[in-house]
């Protein structure tokens, strides 16, 4: 049977695996994305730099922008789950200039986050076998590192559901270790078996009437706007459970509750470890810090004080299982996001090619590790420093993609918002003011940044001095404008709005629905839709022994 519709009505005919996760699947996903032990273990000791015992307010501050994004997340993939997530939801709602801007955000931050975990990764593997000499070696981490992003872009090439397994085992080992290290270390303080430096929790650590500059060296609103972005970055990845929809269970229902969960469970999980891990370590003072303070490696430097006695393995081996959950949800989502946008033609079409086995996007899966690798390699041959920066400006870009679907919820459900004041608060009023919160804090931190000073790496631009941050962070986006140019010239329809618009309507088929859609001839606006027929009996049993597995 053979029929013909609009290039715009592809959706539900990537090529990506129907059914193939559940709901506690795709929590897994989205929780074991934003690595919670290696998010910490980078980004904590800058958070405490900037606002010092006010980090576990932080924590939980960052969390209501998370948590208002979510549900943009959960109400614009309601009614258009498709993998492109922010790409095709900015398009529907601004057009496709801001579109391909938003998805070329997703790709930025996913690149350049790479070389971080990869950094950790190499460093933390050879830890994990008490190879401290080539630990600090930047050539052997490099190597390793490498090999890291090629070992996972395979697993990830290699199917969806195998892709999740690994996750269970990874968040499991993570969650766990991390818990016991928490209350391990709460334990030594109460019973005074910490360190000389180590403090009791105290209510004022939760008071955010009291966020100052640590050391006085910005303003409070600087030190707070930064310290919310590196939060932020801890709990980014949660999206992730979003961009796998075309390959969940209820499209239209999972994805979205998968998002709320997930920024509910890392919401627990970061205030009670960096409540433990200030408390034992302390902040000491602007004059004379602690060690927690500024590192960049936040359990290397008191896990084994903390666990002791060769159980500090076990933390190196939870945030060894953090970068391997994380770089392989990093590779997800933007395979996803760019075989969506070469599938409605803001790409090349070779990037919207999926395996016929597999059923994953291959092209943009091999693309996408092997660009990382290119970049972490070009970034670890200038210096490690660069590196801390590449991680730090991750977070600008965090802010403008999740501060962009906010804002798009915001726009699209303007006149349809719904029959209830909680309709509308859902689809509008809490989009839009997390989209206000991240662009306050990008354009706060953005400013911030411009000062040489506030980044490891100085780099000089036509006679300017700036930090290497801003560098990064601006660089990447205007990167991100030229190449939206050349698109532009060479693929004319998706800019049109020919190929994706408001009115275009976003399904996802599942059982006796699934379908495959035959490429577009680049000189014609329709494609044929070859139906495939029912599920056989087999694939019905198969299919519904996954379920009870899920459950």
């Amino acid at each position: 049977m053979v029929s013909t519709t609009t290039a715009a009505e592809q959706a539900g005919g990537k090529g990506l695996k129907a059914n193939a996760l559940g709901l506690l699947s795709t929590v897994v996903i989205g929780v074991s994305s934003t690595a919670p032990g290696y998010g910490l273990a980078a980004t904590l000791g800058f958070v405490v730099a900037l606002v010092g015992i006010q980090t576990p307010i932080i924590m939980i501050l960052a969390f209501v922008p998370m948590f208002l994004i979510a549900y943009a997340y959960r109400e614009l993939n309601r009614v258009s789950p498709d993998c492109g997530t922010t790409f095709t939801w900015a398009t529907q709602a601004f057009g496709p200039k801001t579109g391909w801007m938003g998805g070329w955000g997703i790709i930025a931050a996913d690149v350049i986050v790479m070389a971080s975990l990869a950094q950790i990764a190499g460093s933390y593997f050879f830890l994990m076998f008490g190879r401290d000499d080539l630990a600090g070696s930047r050539l052997w981490v490099t190597v390793a590192g490498c090999i890291w992003i090629a070992v996972l872009t395979w697993v990830c090439y290699r199917g969806i559901e195998i892709s999740a397994r690994l996750q269970f085992v990874l968040l499991a080992v993570e969650i766990v270790i991390l818990v016991i290290f928490s209350v391990v270390a709460l334990f030594r303080v109460y019973t005074n078996h910490a360190l000389s430096t180590s403090v009791k929790p105290q209510w004022s650590w939760f008071n955010p009437a009291q966020i100052t500059s640590f050391d006085g060296s910005t303003s409070a609103a600087a030190a707070f706007s930064g310290a919310l972005l590196l939060a932020v970055f801890i709990y980014w990845g949660w999206d992730t459970a979003v961009a796998v929809n075309e390959e969940t269970r209820e499209p239209e229902k999972t994805p979205g509750r998968a998002a709320v969960m997930s920024t509910l469970i890392l919401l627990a999980t970061f205030a009670i470890v960096s409540v433990a891990t200030m408390a034992f370590a302390g902040v000491g003072t602007a004059d004379k810090p602690t060690s927690l303070v500024n590192s960049d490696d936040v359990f290397s430097s008191i896990g084994s004080q903390v666990l002791g006695g060769g159980f500090d393995k076990f933390l190196i081996f939870a945030i060894l299982s953090s970068a391997a959950a994380s770089t392989q949800t990093t590779i997800l989502p933007t395979s996803r996001a760019v075989l969506s946008m070469a599938a409605y033609e803001a790409l090349p079409a070779k990037f919207a090619r999926t395996h016929p086995r597999f059923l994953t996007p291959t092209w943009a899966t091999v693309a996408m590790g092997g660009v990382s690798i290119v970049f972490y390699v070009g970034l670890a041959a200038i210096s490690n420093n660069i590196l801390a920066d590449a991680a730090s400006a991750v977070g600008l870009l965090i802010a403008f993609y999740y501060g962009l679907t906010g804002f798009a919820a915001a726009w699209y459900f303007k006149n349809d918002r719904g029959d209830t004041i909680k309709d509308f608060a859902v689809r509008v009023v809490m989009p839009f003011l997390g989209g206000a919160i991240l662009l306050w804090a990008f354009i706060e931190t953005l400013v911030a940044n411009f000062d040489p000073a506030s980044s490891d790496t100085q780099i000089s631009i036509f006679g300017f001095t700036v930090g290497g941050i801003f560098v990064i962070s601006v660089g990447s986006l205007l990167l991100g404008i030229l190449l939206m140019l050349v698109t532009q010239f060479r693929s004319p329809r998706f800019f049109t709005g020919e190929v994706l618009n408001r009115s275009t309507v976003i399904r996802v088929l599942e059982g006796d629905e699934r379908r495959m859609l035959t490429p577009a001839m680049p000189d014609s606006p329709s494609m044929e839709q070859t139906v495939i027929p029912p599920m056989t009996e087999k694939e019905l049993q198969e299919d519904e022994a996954r379920g009870r597995d899920e459950r």
